[in-house]
């Protein structure tokens, strides 16, 4: 009987290199509250957020995503040649075939690197860098680009007062790769199913293109179950990645959760008893909710303001639609 080689992949992946990129156009609370009885207070109580980036016609999920990931192959001092695999995190991409990382990956300029979307709503992002690190690891790919983008505002209902408000749209990228010590901690993931009527999308696309319902599909959530979703079972699931990693709270550097609402990041930094040297991304404020993108979004920003530091250790989780989520632990590139 014939023996299989082993795969030649490195002993430990990292994040090499992150970029992101925001839509030129800043939408104010002002805007929403055209088409919802609401106010900017209220806003910015019930969920942190001040104003968010809506992409033109020319911004879309594609284009976003290229310049997001020039900016990540660029910071991890790397060519487009050298990518192995591309992996795009999106809910908001219509076009059910082909996957949209196949065209990022040409625009890009890979030597024809493997390339599919994998749809994970906000815990997206979590679950592309385990699939990178996996192949980082096993030697299918040297480096692996993940990207999270979205086009949220294609999928918002601007009169409904629970959502109108929450989301953006962006790009976030990092290249995966090599690395002597360990970079990326396990994974903490799953689903909950028995939940997925909490996030959903309202109708599916066939209703719409039959005729039985004249709105386009939008997302819609329960808020209140959400949250306590949120605060209680995910950080448990943080709590569970920061024991995988063989870290305590006290020696991370950085959390980075996905970003939906201020409060839920706030409740999470209560439930943990993360002590206050721990710098915690608030991107929602200026950026919104934008699922996939929001932890790589959040992580570029925090690097670029100098808020955050290359080799600080960081604890990111995402969460959303499904219900999924996925935590780690990494350093930061």
């Amino acid at each position: 009987m014939a023996k299989i080689k082993p795969s030649k992949g490195s002993p430990y992946a990292r994040i090499l290199g992150v970029g992101g990129y925001r839509p030129i156009r800043v939408v104010p609370n002002e805007v929403i509250l055209e088409t919802i009885d609401s106010s900017d207070e209220w806003i910015r109580s019930r969920s942190g957020i001040e104003t968010r980036h809506w992409a033109n016609d020319e911004e879309t999920v594609a284009a976003m995503s290229v310049e997001a990931s020039g900016k990540a192959i660029a910071d991890a001092g790397i060519t487009a040649q050298q990518i192995g695999a591309v992996v795009v995190s999106t809910v908001s991409h219509f076009k059910q075939t082909p996957a949209v990382a196949t065209e990022i990956a040409d625009k890009l300029g890979t030597n024809k690197a493997a390339a599919f979307d994998i749809s994970a709503g906000c815990a997206g992002f979590g679950y592309g860098l385990t699939l990178a690190k996996g192949m980082v690891v096993e030697g299918s790919a040297e480096y692996v680009l993940v990207i999270g983008v979205e086009r949220l505002s294609d999928l918002t209902d601007l009169e409904d007062r629970a959502t109108a408000f929450l989301f953006g749209d962006g790009a976030g990228a990092v290249v995966v790769g090599p690395s002597k010590e360990p970079a990326i901690g396990p994974t903490v993931w799953g689903s909950e199913g028995d939940k997925s009527e909490t996030i959903k999308q309202t109708v599916p696309w066939t209703d719409y293109r039959d005729g039985e319902v004249a709105k386009f599909p939008a997302i819609t959530q329960e808020g209140q179950a959400v949250f306590r979703w949120a605060v209680f079972e995910m950080a448990k699931v943080a709590k569970e990645a920061l024991e995988a990693a063989g870290i305590t709270a006290d020696e991370l550097d950085v959390f980075i959760p996905h970003q939906a609402n201020e409060r839920i990041i706030d409740s999470m930094v209560k439930t943990l008893k993360l002590p206050q040297s721990v710098m915690v991304a608030r991107d929602v404020r200026t950026t919104g909710n934008t699922s996939a993108a929001s932890i790589p979004l959040a992580m570029e920003r925090l690097l670029a303001t100098g808020e955050a530091k290359s080799g600080d250790t960081a604890l990111v989780i995402g969460f959303g639609a499904g219900l999924v989520y996925a935590a780690t632990v990494v350093t930061l590139p």
